[in-house]
């Protein structure tokens, strides 16, 4: 997709879609869904705020397998994001300090890492809830 602030709800909507096509409706899987939802579109808008000057296009991968769901957002921008700690005096910068504490809250586990192609693509996984007991 470009790396516009216009891809950012779209790919919120391509990934929920692609989500509820695997099955993932209902109760169940509400808190899982909302949580995708939230690091994509922060993964998103980082990369769209940050990386559109050296990165014209952003590419979105969704996998679901064994048990886990991963999120991840890639571009050509070679620089390597940190996690900002909370401080007042600015009004944002802590994108991926959300993602990670809704990761990590979640159960889940998240990183950046380089491409082979010089950029970068940070990822989240998430697990899936188990098959309720009967």
């Amino acid at each position: 997709m470009p790396a516009v602030e216009a891809s950012v709800p779209g790919t919120r909507h391509a990934v929920r879609d692609r989500l509820l096509a695997q099955g993932m409706a209902g109760v169940r899987y509400q808190e899982l869904v909302d949580d995708l939802l939230l690091i994509v579109s922060e993964l998103v808008s980082n990369a769209v705020t940050h990386a559109a000057e050296l990165s014209p296009e952003v590419t979105t991968e969704l996998s679901v397998r064994r048990g886990w769901v991963r999120v991840s957002v890639e571009d050509g921008d070679p620089y390597r994001p940190k996690a900002l700690e909370s401080d007042t005096g600015r009004t944002g910068g802590r994108g991926l300090l959300l993602v990670k504490s809704v990761t990590l809250q979640a159960g889940g586990v998240c990183d950046v890492e380089r491409t082979g192609e010089g950029g970068k693509v940070i990822w989240a996984s998430l697990p899936v809830p188990p098959e309720p007991e009967h």
